[in-house]
């Protein structure tokens, strides 16, 4: 540390003596960007949450005549179970080496001894932010691995089709791929928008990066701030550790907004000082943290029919759809069921250890008849399902027991259906419609659990 160039660091001082106090500070904040100053100890909880320290430099004793330092092992047990990362450098008089001892096996970094010399000082302090840095670096690393783990069995897939709709779609992704414009993918459910983001990945120059997924409409309104830009240690209740969120796992590399349609207009707001500001602040902290993302976003919802509403940001929009990939249903690239159908059945095959699998004629027929209102994640249930169930190593159309559609709701005035599909599709329409898309209130006033309304939602192709 020098003069001319402080250390990006916060050090808080507690000692009972006020020159020392003085003293210190008028050292330090020439070597340091911010020093805290505080005689006395039981605002310590406190001020660890509010300056949030790197390091502690504690005084071994704070009443008059008190030479045990028993004061200063109690703080330091204290700091150390509120901010574990946060480094503890003892000041003690001289000859007290033995109970330094003691706070060193408690935790504390190291000890500098009254009077001190500025040098052996500021090389302490040096070698303690040091070591902070270093720990806060493991901690963000052991989580971020954490989140890792849990996409870590995400397979990429592959996106098959040869129609001219998929042509086109193929053209975007080859042309915004190698850039860093922010992907707005538009499709509705089970038509591949996370393959694509993935490929879109895949081709970037963030490809040896992470790629970190996220289904926002998933997460409850309560957690949204710490789920995506994490939390410090005591922030809420249940925060028992400092934890990054998805958007600091991401930096570096892809971070995916699935059901980017579902999010409440609060959220909203927080999600685009996010994507604008290119920094984040932790819940609990009083520091934003830098970000560097690729944003890919989806949805099935419709999104400029939301903004006419007041149901969703147009400032917002305009940030995540630098360019617009829109993926067509199933049933309008029918020229590709056949592809998708052979693909499905070779890879299935293999999984149910089934070789030699083939499909009839007829059966390739039936299926391109099916509107498929679930999309190619339909498709693969329905070719799953006839491999699990045969009993033949060819399949035929009598092997595939395709839904029947549900009749559409009436559209005449006044018309009323006695379809309990049909009954059961609109009320779920007009729910969706009540709520703006918010997929977690529709299912509150529907009685369902949000889990059981997705099923329904993908189940009438909503």
């Amino acid at each position: 540390m020098t003069p001319d160039k402080k250390a990006p660091a916060s050090v808080l001082i507690i000692d009972d003596e006020e020159d020392i106090l003085l003293t210190l500070k008028l050292l330090l904040k020439q070597h340091v960007d911010q020093v805290f100053t505080e005689s006395n100890p039981y605002h310590l909880p406190r001020l660890l949450r509010e300056y949030q320290p790197d390091v502690v430099l504690l005084d071994m004793n704070f009443k008059k005549g008190d030479t045990s330092g028993e004061a200063g092992l109690e703080w330091l047990k204290k700091i150390k179970a509120l901010r574990p990362a946060t480094q503890v450098v003892m000041i003690t008089a001289y000859g007290e080496t033995d109970k330094v001892v003691a706070t060193l096996k408690a935790g504390a970094t190291d000890f500098i001894e009254k009077p001190w010399r500025n040098e052996k000082l500021l090389a302490t302090l040096h070698a303690a932010l040091q070591l902070s840095r270093s720990e806060q670096e493991v901690m963000q690393l052991q989580t971020r691995q954490k989140i890792l783990n849990e996409h870590i069995d995400q397979l990429s897939g592959e996106i098959i089709g040869a129609s001219e709709a998929m042509r086109q779609v193929f053209q975007t992704i080859d042309k915004v791929a190698a850039t860093d414009a922010s992907i707005l993918i538009l499709g509705e459910n089970g038509t591949g928008k996370e393959l694509v983001a993935r490929e879109i990945h895949r081709r970037s120059h963030r490809k040896d990066e992470v790629f970190i997924k996220v289904d926002v409409g998933a997460i409850p309104e309560s957690l949204f701030e710490s789920e995506l830009f994490g939390h410090k240690k005591g922030a809420f209740t249940d925060a028992k550790e400092d934890r990054i969120g998805r958007f600091s796992a991401a930096s570096g590399g892809t971070l995916f907004l699935d059901e980017i349609g579902n999010i409440p207009i609060p959220m909203q707001v927080k999600l685009l000082s996010a994507v604008q500001q290119g920094e984040i602040v932790p819940v609990g902290a009083n520091k934003p943290v830098q970000i560097d993302v690729r944003l890919i976003c989806a949805t099935n919802m419709p999104l400029y029919d939301m903004v006419a509403e007041k149901a969703f940001r147009q400032d917002l929009l305009y940030r995540i759809n630098t360019v617009e990939i829109h993926l067509p249903p199933l049933r309008d690239r029918t020229g590709d069921i056949e592809l998708l159908s052979r693909h499905f059945l070779q890879e299935l095959a293999a999984k149910y250890k089934k070789p030699g699998l083939t499909i009839q004629p007829a059966a390739i027929e039936k299926l391109k008849d099916h509107s498929w209102p679930g999309n190619v994640r339909e498709l693969r249930h329905a070719i799953e399902r006839a491999i699990i169930l045969s009993g033949d190593n060819t399949l035929s159309p009598d092997d595939f027991l395709l839904q029947r559609e549900a009749p559409r709701a009436a559209t005449t005035p006044g018309e009323e259906t006695l379809n309990l599909e049909a009954a059961e599709q609109e009320v779920i329409r007009k729910a969706l419609r009540r709520h703006n898309g918010n997929v977690s209130k529709a299912a509150e006033e529907l009685g369902l659990s949000r889990g059981a309304l997705y099923r329904r939602m993908e189940k009438f192709g909503l």
